[in-house]
């Protein structure tokens, strides 16, 4: 994305993430655009996330601090974990609870702070930091990871929550017609933050409050951009009655960055070399994101499917974390890479995705759905075989089967077994002619992308915008 530079006088920001690597990596990728156009930022993290930092640190060695707190401990969270990615979906509730013990720290900071900061921003997982702010008497804005369909639906769950008919069905409907496109997903896809919601417990009391505290303050950041979700963007500005809505994506690595989310069994460059190796759009990618880890029953049936289809394929395989016990998950079939060598590539740990997906050689995506997968296969012009596992992706697939129509959905939820003659099945759609009507359409969204970012474009002036109102030190 172009840059331009902003007024001398830029403010002070202080960046809260989220410690998960689908929602820190886009905050850190929209900080780098801030400090960019002249921002001075310090941004939050715990001590093991520091090292995440360290590329962006290295990009503003002078308009960039880091603001270094403990994580406060918490029961369901082992001692060294500071990162959801090395805990299991359910770590994420109590990884929000850990870092609500961080507002007397923050408070004690800021008013020792010299020149404190004039705004906050914050993860859509840290909306109580938008109350923080009040109370500290400066802006606070929320920043959402995910996209703006997906939110509306969340945000309608958390404002008018919804109670099932029959506890015990988990099948039952729930829609919202005031939302565009009025999407309906049964119980059993909402998120299980929401799902696990009690009435009255304080625990979940705190978390309502929280995310409702994200529409309480100054204004809504999206990854997103009007080419792929003005409807949505458009919804929230009517609801809050106000302009201050940002779409500012697609938020991407500056230079290319590729080796920032953890260890990776092969180098980008090897990787890069080996789809030099591959015809134009022969490849398919196959990765879950950051979160999800496969049973070792999905991993057979998805490794054999592979290896019947006879495509040439990249696996991104994510290991097995500490919350994965009794050693169900994770496992390649032994003999699996010497038997697909040279038509597959199997990466163990962390893949240097935007690389892979923008190569020439690139077909198709399967993909879990994660807003970063999506935005970044979207950029890329890369139709998506759809199987959404959690959170906001089944919401993500909606949007992309039925609003975009540049995916099929092969299989849906984190326990489904996608079956290896099913999934050969699938493979073989990818090479027909109806598939290239999907990547016409893939394309036409990558160029849109580009527009937004290019100068002039949509995202590059609500960057500009927000940018701008941030170097400005009375309230809204």
């Amino acid at each position: 994305m172009g840059e331009q530079t902003m007024p001398e006088s830029g403010g002070h920001v202080l960046v809260f993430p989220y410690p998960a690597q689908g929602h820190m990596i886009p905050l850190l990728d929209l900080t780098h655009q801030l400090a960019s156009r002249g921002l001075t930022i310090t941004i939050l993290v715990t001590p093991k996330n520091l090292r995440l930092l360290t590329p962006l640190l290295s990009a503003h060695p002078h308009s960039i601090t880091p603001l270094v707190l403990p994580l406060p401990p918490h029961s369901a969270i082992p001692s060294g974990v500071e990162n959801t990615m090395d805990l299991p979906a359910s770590g994420f509730l109590s990884m929000m609870l850990a870092l609500a013990g961080l507002r007397d720290p923050i408070l004690r900071w800021f008013r020792a702070h010299p020149s404190p900061p004039s705004a906050l921003i914050s993860d859509m997982f840290l909306g109580w930091t938008n109350h923080l702010a009040s109370d500290l008497g400066i802006r606070g804005y929320a920043f959402f990871p995910s996209g703006a369909f997906a939110i509306s639906f969340i945000h309608s769950l958390w404002r008018q929550m919804p109670q099932r008919k029959n506890a015990a069905d988990d099948s039952e409907l729930v829609g919202f017609p005031e939302i565009p496109y009025s999407p309906i997903h049964p119980w059993w896809q909402l998120s299980p933050v929401f799902r696990s919601f009690v009435e009255g417990d304080p625990n979940s009391e705190f978390i309502r409050k929280s995310y409702l505290g994200n529409f309480e303050g100054c204004g809504l950041v999206f990854n997103s951009f009007d080419g792929l979700e003005k409807a949505h963007l458009d919804y929230f500005a009517n609801k809050l009655g106000h302009k201050h809505v940002w779409a500012v994506g697609p938020l991407l690595p500056p230079d290319h960055v590729t080796e920032r989310g953890g260890s990776s069994s092969v180098v980008a460059s090897e990787v890069c070399s080996w789809l030099d190796t591959c015809r134009d759009h022969s490849v398919v990618y196959v990765c879950f994101g950051s979160q999800a880890v496969l049973t070792n029953e999905q991993m057979r049936e998805l490794t054999l499917g592979l290896e019947k289809s006879r495509v040439k394929f990249i696996l991104s395989v994510k290991g097995a974390t500490l919350g994965h016990r009794g050693g169900g998950f994770a496992s390649i079939p032994v003999g699996f890479e010497d038997r697909v060598a040279g038509r597959g590539l199997v990466i163990k740990g962390w893949a240097p995705q935007v690389a892979i997906l923008e190569h020439k050689a690139l077909r198709a995506f399967l993909t879990h759905c994660g807003w970063n997968s999506t935005l970044e296969s979207i950029v890329a012009g890369v139709p998506m075989l759809a199987w959404p596992m959690g959170a906001d992706q089944y919401l993500n697939a909606t949007l992309l089967v039925e609003q975009l129509d540049v995916a099929i959905r092969v299989c849906e939820g984190p326990t489904a077994v996608l079956g290896s003659d099913e999934l050969v099945r699938f493979l073989e759609q990818v090479a027909s002619e109806k598939w290239l009507e999907k990547r016409a359409r893939a394309v036409a969204l990558s160029k849109a992308a580009g527009d937004a970012m290019r100068v002039g474009g949509s995202s590059f002036k609500n960057l500009n915008d927000f940018a701008r109102l941030l170097t400005q030190k009375c309230p809204m």
